[in-house]
Order: structure tokens, then C-alpha cells, then sequence
């Protein structure tokens, strides 16, 4: 289902950010945001990957550590403007809904099928590629109640 030289079919990603800086709350309230500011080749070549319509899951990393909502990529291809150069790639991000609960990194590295996420192997990476099936994976964990 993914497309990212795949298939041409809606792509998934994970972005983060820490709540002190720009919450979902925030996203939420804003509408639309563009995502700068993101300086890290492997996470600005995702964004280069992203297309119009693309899914995400929003993060919040260092506190909370959960994906907290979904969002959809609303511009893509676009230089980020914080950037003097114009190197750096960015999209611009609209939120779609708030998931039925958060889901903590605890409980993601504890799924066996989630045992290859980019979230755990790469922790450090602000923008991942999700797969189809690791989607699906959170989706459903988000609506079961917590250790369950």
C-alpha cells in the first residue's frame, strides 16, 4: 500500500515533536502547519518522499512518548523556509483526528509485529516510514484498553 517508489498508493509516516514545542493540541488549533525546521538527511529525503494526501501519526517524543493523533500531508515538495540555503525539504501537515487513545512507545516495542518499526530501530529519527501492516498495528492497539 505504500508508495515511496512501491506502489503509487498512500503512504504512512510517523512524525515527532516534543509537546513543550508544538503539541498536537497545537496542531489542532493551528489547522495547518508547515514542518520546519528538520535537519537530518534520512527525515528531510522522507519528506521528499511524501505526497498530497499521505498519512502520519503524530509522536510525542521526550514527554508522553505516544502517538497521540493522525494527520495528513497536505503540501508536499516544498523548501523549507526556515532554511537560507533552500536544501532542506518540508510538507505541510493538517490534523485529521485524535486517536481513541494515546499509544506509548512501551506498548509499541512490547508488539511483536511492531518489532521493525523505524520508531524503535532508528529513535533518534524525527520523520519514519511506517508500513501498511504496522499501521494497522497501531490503529488497532489505539482502540483496545491499555496491556490488553
Amino acid at each position: 500500500m505504500q508508495k515511496h517508489g512501491r506502489s503509487g498508493l498512500a503512504g504512512y509516516w510517523l512524525i515527532k515533536s516534543e509537546p513543550h514545542k508544538y503539541s498536537w493540541d497545537d496542531l489542532v488549533a493551528d489547522g495547518e502547519t508547515i514542518w520546519d525546521g528538520v535537519r537530518n538527511h534520512r527525515a528531510s529525503n522522507n519528506m521528499r518522499a511524501m505526497t498530497k494526501g499521505d498519512q502520519l501519526f503524530y509522536y510525542h517524543s521526550v514527554k508522553g512518548k505516544e502517538i497521540v493523533g493522525i494527520a495528513t500531508v497536505s503540501e508536499a515538495g516544498l523548501t523549507d523556509p526556515t532554511d537560507p540555503e533552500g536544501k532542506w525539504a518540508t510538507v505541510k501537515v493538517k490534523p485529521v483526528e485524535k486517536l481513541s487513545r494515546p499509544v506509548s512507545l512501551k506498548e509499541i516495542k512490547a508488539s511483536e509485529a511492531l518489532g521493525g518499526i523505524e520508531l524503535v530501530r532508528l529513535s533518534r529519527l524525527s520523520v519514519a516510514e511506517i508500513t501498511p501492516d504496522e499501521w494497522t498495528e497501531i490503529l488497532a492497539i489505539s482502540k483496545r484498553a491499555p496491556g490488553t
